[in-house]
């Protein structure tokens, strides 16, 4: 509470003027949706608010587009069915119950919350419109149907576009310098990581707080990245250079782990040459890391590039080990300067870097029937409220509640219950304020419009102000959305006037949130274990499959980002932390896979080396055994098959030996992989 007040009292310059451009936004769609004699323009409010979470210019835009989107395809789909089982009543909310859940699912096959909106708003749009028309049966028609679904999708599209409008022209913040700020943030973290990684004295919980960041930020990079190619015509170019930067730290964290984990746990295969260039490594990253220069950064990184590349080629390596690792020390130099490049391009175009593909969110069909079958049970339990009651404030348990169901489903369960606490007591706050001012002082107004705005406006600015910061978030959110319901500031309040209506409905809302609670914490969908073996049994198939690709390193990049976040999230909890360094793991076998066929592609020309097939099979399995605790000598036995006849078609010693390191290096990995899950 006690950051609550220092928003309300002492709030920061940034929330300030988020607020004002909150409020005169709301200004804008109510006044435009009243002076439309639109029936319920309150709704244009609600639209603006939700506009409002992310400021940023373009994720502004991105939003109005995807609400826009999902409130036409509402309103459509709310027209069908009522134009279908309007004589069906019981049919109606059934199949209504149907299209939220199927939305709902899908929402949780995105990973962008603009995405996630627009599903909510076509599920919530069409409830809207359908429970409406069914309060009133009497006067239902087919111009009555189209004239309560033109006029909320017109509501919403007014509050959209006003927050929009107001986003690009009072005080505009730029997603492109979030996106700046994130850049430099990962690849801090990533080059703090290297550090700690190649530290033989480093913790391991340090390690893996590193990591929780990098996913973390990484996470931020794929949601943000969408959002800037609607800021001018440099925005494409800038979303693919965050692409880019994003795949190439995946590349990093893939490599650098092979390093480290040979100092943590095999010495004996350090040799003094391995030693010097590990130290070599370690100390340019914290130069770099210290630095704020971009110039002196790149020209590190070229020098170190250009020695590792020249005592590669003039130095003989006494085991395979060491030839392996050389290998995989330029390929960490090459990442990185392409990382820097990156990074630049977010502010000057690279062409270059303008064919990075985003990243792919992982689809997981489980969690989303969990995710589609709660609210849908959220809206039954509401539609039951009120088949029984008749009260017409019980429509608000079959809108808001299954609003935040689809909202909220994505975050853990420990942070979602003190989340929806806080927007309870938004809730009753709104209420309070509702009575006590709003309804109060506006009874005496002569129903001007400006009196209205006047009044409602303070209450708005202290709950955007709520609203501009992450941790009060809830508590503006369960404010400003139960307020404006509550008020429902129109030419006609007859209703709101009502006491007994505007305590009803406050009451409804205040159930449905805590109904809502409950529905998520009884059903709290698939276990941990359950969603761990499914990411990996799909990182398996893509193991199976990686080199059928054309850019097989960028497919797998792109299909592992989300499942690392996924994964360091299902992990935290843990002390062992044994599933990040499998998932870990599973990156670095994709990278090496990648790696091994294009070698053996430069090597065999177009001879046809009958066991990398097999090769890459036992790999695949290996893994899975590994996340079992199982451990065998396939893969050992499939490696020295290829290395067999690798020997027989070249003499290329240099990469025989390179490749034989590989081998045993990943051996190493998955028996050290399996005895850890024990």
């Amino acid at each position: 509470m006690g950051v609550v007040f220092q928003n309300l009292f002492f709030p920061k310059k940034q929330a300030i003027i988020f607020a004002t451009k909150g409020v005169i936004a709301m200004v804008m769609a109510l006044t435009i949706a009243m002076s439309l004699n639109l029936e319920r323009p309150y709704w244009a409010l609600v639209s603006a608010i939700f506009l409002q979470l992310r400021p940023q210019s373009g994720l502004v835009i991105e939003k109005a587009i995807c609400q826009i989107i999902g409130t036409i395809v509402g309103g459509l789909f709310g027209i069908l069915l009522l134009t279908q089982l309007i004589l069906y009543p019981y049919l109606a909310l059934g199949a209504l119950a149907l299209w939220l859940g199927v939305n709902s699912a899908l929402s949780a096959m995105v990973r962008q919350a603009n995405f996630v909106y627009a599903f909510a708003m076509a599920g919530v749009t069409a409830a809207i419109i359908v429970l409406l028309v069914m309060v009133t049966p009497a006067m239902v028609s087919s111009q009555s149907i189209f004239d309560i679904a033109q006029a909320r999708v017109s509501e919403i599209i007014i509050g959209s576009v006003c927050a929009g409008l107001v986003s690009h022209l009072f005080w505009p913040v730029k997603v492109k310098h979030l996106l700046q700020t994130q850049a430099r943030s990962v690849i801090n973290q990533t080059l703090h990581y290297l550090v700690i990684e190649l530290d033989s004295k480093g913790s391991h919980e340090n390690r893996h707080q590193q990591i929780d960041g990098i996913m973390a930020t990484l996470g931020s990079i794929n949601e943000d990245s969408s959002a800037v190619r609607y800021e001018g015509p440099k925005g494409p170019g800038r979303s693919r250079a965050a692409n880019q930067l994003s795949q190439k730290v995946l590349s990093l964290l893939a490599l650098i782990q092979i390093i480290g984990r040979l100092q943590r746990n095999h010495e004996d295969l350090i040799t003094p040459t391995l030693d010097k260039l590990i130290s070599k490594l370690k100390h340019v990253f914290a130069q770099i890391k210290e630095s704020d220069d971009f110039d002196y950064c790149a020209e590190q990184v070229k020098t170190l590039r250009k020695e590792l590349t020249d005592y590669r080629a003039n130095t003989v390596c006494d085991s395979p080990f060491e030839s392996h690792m050389l290998n995989v020390s330029l390929e960490v130099a090459a990442d990185l300067t392409i990382l820097l490049r990156a990074y630049r391009a977010l502010e000057e175009r690279d062409k270059t870097l303008l064919n990075a593909p985003s990243m792919l969110t992982y689809r997981d069909p489980l969690a989303g029937i969990i995710v589609g079958f709660r609210t849908a049970l959220v809206f039954s339990i509401g539609a039951f409220i009120w088949i029984n009651t008749g009260s017409s404030a019980a429509l608000l348990i079959m809108i808001l509640p299954v609003i935040f169901s689809i909202m909220l489903a994505r975050i853990p369960l420990a942070i979602l219950q003190v989340v929806i606490k806080r927007l309870l007591v938004g809730v009753v706050v709104a209420a309070i304020v509702t009575i006590f001012y709003a309804l109060n002082l506006l009874s005496q107004s002569g129903g001007q419009l400006e009196i209205l705005l006047l009044v409602l406006a303070g209450p708005y600015f202290l709950g955007l102000l709520l609203l501009a910061d992450q941790q009060t978030l809830p508590y503006g959110l369960g404010f400003c959305i139960p307020f404006t319901i509550l008020v429902r500031p129109s030419t006609d309040m007859s209703l709101a006037f009502s006491i007994d209506y505007t305590l009803s409905s406050a009451m409804a809302i205040f159930a449905g949130v805590s109904i809502l609670f409950w529905i998520f914490q009884l059903f709290t969908g698939p276990s941990v274990q359950l969603l761990v073996h499914r990411v990996f049994k799909a990182t398996y198939k893509d193991l199976l499959e990686i080199n059928n690709h054309p850019t097989p390193s960028i497919w797998y990049n792109r299909r592992m980002a989300d499942r690392l976040i996924r994964l360091t999230n299902y992990d935290q909890g843990s002390h062992s932390r044994v599933i990040t360094d499998l998932a870990l793991t599973a990156l670095n076998l994709g990278h090496a896979s990648v790696r091994l066929n294009s070698i053996c592609e430069n090597l065999a020309g177009n001879t046809k080396l009958k066991y990398l097939n097999e090769w890459q099979r036992t790999l695949a399995d290996a893994f899975m055994l590994a996340t079992k605790g199982k451990f065998n000598n396939k893969f050992k036995q499939a490696s020295d098959n290829l290395y067999e006849e690798l020997a027989q078609t070249v003499d290329d010693s240099n990469q025989l030996e390179a490749i034989k390191g590989m081998f045993i290096r990943i051996n190493l990995t998955f028996e050290r992989s399996a005895s850890k899950i024990n």
